[in-house]
């Protein structure tokens, strides 16, 4: 039986905050939860899941815990690294994969729990491509409790060429002022636009890009 679950999301501005604070609000009062920004305040227990862990988090921490377990968006061991899934849909991707993993010491590589594929219209902007990537995120920890004591994790696959993403950064939503609209569509959608707007410089001058749904 599940006692104790930690949740480590490192900024308290991501948007899965809100989503993941709802799951644990729903939780039986029994399970003992607790959603920390710094792995140096976990507390050990049954299950760790690290949502958005900007640091490493030691070995040490980790066996504090029965199973310690990354959610990452991409179909592994293809897109390891920072924000597959804004990559992928930049590269025109339109299904993305939620792979629920081991930790391990080297980021991106344990053992499968769990992947899910999920569409993802080319008409979708950022809040939409968000929403099904917080679904799929709390539909694999629901998995997580259910089949905590007979899961079976599986290697990732040794003949699939793994693939490495970069950490995004703002100047990563530049927009081309050459370039269409149409060419850059994937780009706009994919921006955060509190945290990561997209922008463009024309003149010496710098100019943010909103891009929201209008129905006349």
């Amino acid at each position: 039986m599940i006692k104790n679950i930690s949740i480590i999301i490192s900024s308290s501005n991501h948007p899965i905050n809100p989503i993941v604070e709802e799951w644990v609000r729903l939780q039986k009062s029994e399970v003992d939860i607790e959603i920390v920004r710094n792995p140096k305040d976990l507390t050990g227990g049954d299950i760790l899941f690290l949502i958005s862990c900007s640091e490493i988090v030691s070995s040490e921490i980790l066996t504090k815990y029965k199973n310690s377990l990354v959610i990452h968006a991409s179909d592994l061991p293809k897109g390891r690294g920072f924000s597959p899934h804004i990559w992928d849909i930049i590269n025109g991707r339109d299904t993305l994969f939620v792979s629920l993993i081991e930790a391990s010491k080297k980021v991106d590589t344990g053992d499968i729990w769990k992947k899910l594929e999920r569409p993802i219209p080319k008409y979708f902007l950022y809040e939409d491509i968000l929403n099904v990537i917080n679904k799929a995120h709390i539909e694999l920890m629901d998995f997580t409790l259910a089949h905590f004591d007979t899961v079976s994790p599986k290697p990732q696959l040794k003949e699939v060429k793994a693939t490495y993403h970069s950490k995004r950064t703002p100047e990563d939503s530049r927009l081309d002022v050459h370039k269409t609209i149409n060419e850059q569509f994937n780009l706009l959608r994919v921006c955060d636009k509190n945290r990561f707007p997209a922008f463009f410089v024309i003149h010496g001058k710098k100019y943010k890009v909103i891009v929201e749904n209008y129905e006349d």
